[in-house]
């Protein structure tokens, strides 16, 4: 098994993750990792048996791939540093604040021949990957994407940090352009949006309602799918997905009234349950050894795309990368 170099540039909360789970994957040497926090960055270094640095530009030439967590304003600066000096990298979501940059990103990654992925975390969960086989021509998909507010989050806004996982979801199922975007939010407890539900309309039809809230104080994560033939439930917690579907009909006729029953079958889906970021690590490390770089960075940008537009559409401010 060939070995990647890799480190971890940013060791907060998410950042944390990626060493934990980097730890565990036996085809990752994890040898260095960067944070500004001397004190968490040499305990966590001692840990896991790398080296610290403070600065993340001190890790090229010491790695191969390198995990980019730290705040999304950095994002663009580091990442390009690290594309363009032979550094493949896997940037968490999102990738930038401006589609310009991270498609610039991109063209760097292609330029020089490396691999560049999104922190797409939940395109891992094991429930989320068994979608692509039962849904067939949605007519009405539903998000709820709810918990309480976390003071790391601050400085994104709900959209760009929890409803982006529910936006790239439901575009890789409706591959139809978007022909309308409307958006309502407000802002309870911080200076961005705090609360959003967004509704698309997809050109074969399909409609798809977001909601997504950092005030909510009861962690709800959950997609639902209407279909022809089916009514899809998924739960992302829990990697579980139900499946109605219309089994018998029956009609009965009294003095008093028609009467109606409609009976519904209910299949419970076996899902492979899996930790989503190793899958991803694991994901990304086969990419870096295979030499398999992003050819369609459109496609994965749509997202992003539309998070912007909607996070505009609030009149809501987002933050300059530095």
């Amino acid at each position: 098994m060939e070995f990647v170099r890799v480190g971890v540039a940013g060791v907060g909360h998410m950042g944390s993750y990626h060493l934990a789970a980097l730890s565990e994957l036996p085809e990752a040497n994890l040898v260095a990792l960067a944070d500004n926090d001397s004190d968490r960055g040499e305990e966590l270094a001692g840990k896991y048996g790398a080296e610290y640095f403070a600065d993340p530009a001190d890790l090229i030439g010491k790695v191969d791939a390198v995990i980019v967590a730290l705040p999304t304003v950095h994002h663009f600066s580091v990442s390009r540093k690290y594309l363009s000096n032979g550094v493949h990298a896997l940037v968490e979501k999102p990738i930038c604040n401006d589609i310009g940059e991270a498609r610039k990103l991109f063209r760097i990654a292609a330029e020089n021949n490396k691999v560049l992925h999104i922190g797409h975390v939940e395109r891992f969960n094991g429930a989320v990957q068994e979608l692509s086989e039962i849904v067939k021509e949605p007519s009405l998909i539903e998000c709820r994407r709810l918990g309480p507010f976390v003071e790391r989050a601050r400085n994104d806004g709900v959209v760009l940090d929890l409803m982006i996982h529910d936006l790239d979801i439901i575009l890789r199922l409706v591959e139809d352009e978007v022909v309308s975007l409307s958006a309502v939010g407000g802002s309870p407890v911080s200076d961005r949006e705090d609360v959003a539900n967004v509704q698309i309309q997809f050109a074969g039809g399909c409609i798809a309602t977001i909601t997504a809230s950092r005030v909510t104080q009861n962690k709800i994560r959950s997609l639902s799918i209407s279909q022809p033939d089916a009514y899809i439930k998924l739960d992302y917690a829990d990697q579980e997905v139900r499946i109605h579907r219309k089994a018998s009909s029956e009609h009965s006729l009294s003095r008093e009234e028609l009467k109606y029953r409609e009976q519904a079958q209910v299949e419970r889906l076996f899902v492979h349950k899996d930790n989503p970021l190793k899958l991803e690590l694991r994901n990304f490390l086969q990419a870096v050894q295979t030499g398999s770089v992003v050819e369609n960075a459109e496609w994965e940008l749509r997202s992003l795309d539309v998070a912007l537009r909607v996070v505009q559409m609030l009149n809501m401010p987002v933050p300059t990368s530095i």
